[in-house]
C-alpha cells in the first residue's frame, strides 16, 4: 500500500497531526481535516503546556512508549528549531496510605531502566521547598521528565506535515445512521479514513465509541509567581503529580505562571458550552494551591483553561478498525495521557493504517473495565 493510497485523517489534535505526519513521511497522500484552525482553543491538545513523564504504574508498555516519545520529541525539537520540550523533571508525590501506583511505578522503572530518585518527606522539603509535604510518604523524582509546550507542538507538527507535502483542510465531518463518515452531506471517500476527533468521537460513533468512553472536564488555573522570586520557575521547580489529591501541575514556563489542575469529573456539551472554568473548581484549585504550595497563597490567578478529556474505563487508547466500515480506523481514546506519547502513537497508528501490522490487544474495541491503581497506566 505504501506510496499509493489516499488517506484522510479527521481531527487536527496531537493524535491526528502526528498520525498524518508519519503517514505523509511514509510516502502516502494524506489530507488532514479539522473543523477549526490548527491549534484551536476547543481542542484537548490546546493549552500552553503538558507534562511528559514515564510513570505508568505496573504498565511497562506505556513506560517504554513514554521513553521512546521523549527521544522523538527531542528529535523533532532539533529538526524544527522550536522549543518543544523542557526537561525540568517531574516529582511524583506518594500520599501516605495510598501509594499503590507509585510503588508499582518504582518497580517498573527498575525493570525498564528509567532514571529516578526516591526522596523521603524530609528530602522533598530540602530539595524542593516550594512543596508542603507533611502528608507525603515519599516521592519519586524523574529527572528526564518535564513539560511539552503543547500548542507549539501541535503547530510545529502541522508545519512539518505541510512541508512534507500534506494537505490541511477545514471541514465538519459527521456520520450517518450507519456511522459512516460524511463531509458536507456526502460520504468521505478514501482508501483509509482515520478518526482522531478526541472527545467528539463519542457522539460521532454512538454504537462503537460512546459505550466505552466518558467525557470529563479538566479545570486548570495559572497562578502568578511571587513578586521578585524565581522559585517557581521551571529552572528551579519540577512538574509534579499529586495523585492522592487528584492533581498535577507545571512550574512557570516562558512566563505562563504556575499551572495547577484538579481532575474533577465535570460534564460538558462539546458544541454549546463555553470553555470557562467553573467557580466551584476555581475555589477547590485555589485551596489546593494554598495547601500544597503555601508560598503561592494570595497570588493572583493570571489565566485559566477548561479542557475536555475522553477516557476509556481502563484508560488504554483506542486504535482499531470500525467493525462495519473496513477503511475506517479509530485513533485516540484517552487524551488524559495521550499527548506525551504523540510521536510514538502517531507512528504506531500509521503502521496499522497501512496494514504493516495489526493493533495491540489493549487498543481494540470491545468491553473495557476499570483497572486497579497498580495496573492502571494513569492511576485512575
Amino acid at each position: 500500500m505504501a506510496g499509493s493510497s489516499s488517506i484522510i485523517v479527521v481531527g487536527g489534535g496531537i493524535a491526528g497531526t502526528m498520525t498524518a505526519l508519519h503517514l505523509q513521511r511514509r510516502g502516502e497522500q494524506v489530507t488532514l481535516i479539522d473543523r477549526w484552525e490548527p491549534g484551536h482553543a476547543r481542542a484537548a491538545s490546546t493549552d500552553y503546556n503538558r507534562v511528559i513523564r514515564a510513570i505508568s504504574g505496573r504498565d511497562e508498555f506505556y513506560t517504554r512508549w513514554a521513553r521512546d516519545a521523549r527521544q522523538r520529541w527531542l528529535e523533532l525539537q532539533a529538526e524544527s528549531g522550536q522549543n518543544l520540550m523542557y526537561e525540568c523533571g517531574c516529582l511524583i508525590l506518594a500520599t501516605e496510605g495510598h501509594c499503590h501506583w507509585e510503588d508499582a511505578t518504582a518497580d517498573t522503572f527498575d525493570k525498564v531502566g528509567v532514571p529516578y530518585h526516591r526522596f523521603s518527606q524530609q528530602e522533598i522539603t530540602a530539595r524542593f521547598p516550594q512543596f508542603k509535604a507533611d502528608d507525603i510518604a515519599y516521592a519519586l523524582y524523574e529527572p528526564e521528565a518535564g513539560l511539552l509546550m503543547a500548542h507549539r507542538c501541535v503547530i510545529t507538527a502541522i508545519d512539518l506535515f505541510k512541508k512534507a507535502g500534506g494537505l490541511v483542510k477545514r471541514g465538519h465531518v459527521s456520520t450517518d445512521a450507519d456511522e459512516r463518515p460524511m463531509l458536507d452531506g456526502k460520504p468521505l471517500e478514501a482508501d483509509v479514513i482515520i478518526i482522531a476527533t478526541g472527545a467528539w468521537a463519542a457522539d460521532m460513533f454512538p454504537r462503537t465509541i460512546k459505550p466505552i468512553s466518558a467525557i470529563i472536564g479538566i479545570n486548570v488555573l495559572y497562578t502568578s509567581t511571587p513578586d521578585g522570586s524565581d522559585a517557581f520557575d521551571m529552572e528551579k521547580m519540577p512538574c509534579w503529580i499529586d495523585h492522592g489529591q487528584g492533581s498535577f501541575g507545571i512550574p512557570s514556563s516562558e512566563g505562563s505562571g504556575v499551572k495547577a489542575a484538579i481532575v474533577i469529573p465535570d460534564k460538558i456539551d462539546l458544541d454549546n458550552d463555553e470553555r470557562l472554568i467553573r467557580r466551584q473548581s476555581l475555589n477547590r484549585t485555589r485551596s489546593y494551591i494554598q495547601r500544597r504550595l503555601p508560598a503561592l497563597a494570595g497570588e493572583k490567578v493570571v489565566d485559566s483553561k477548561f479542557n475536555q478529556v475522553i477516557l476509556t474505563p481502563d484508560t488504554h487508547f483506542v486504535v482499531d478498525w470500525h467493525p462495519q466500515h473496513s477503511n475506517v480506523l479509530f485513533a485516540g481514546g484517552c487524551s488524559g495521557h495521550l499527548f506525551k506519547h504523540g510521536p510514538t502513537f502517531g507512528d504506531f497508528v500509521a503502521g496499522v493504517a497501512v496494514r504493516d501490522y495489526g493493533t495491540a490487544d489493549r487498543f481494540k474495541l470491545g468491553a473495557r473495565k476499570k483497572l486497579s491503581p497498580k495496573e492502571s497506566p494513569s492511576g485512575r
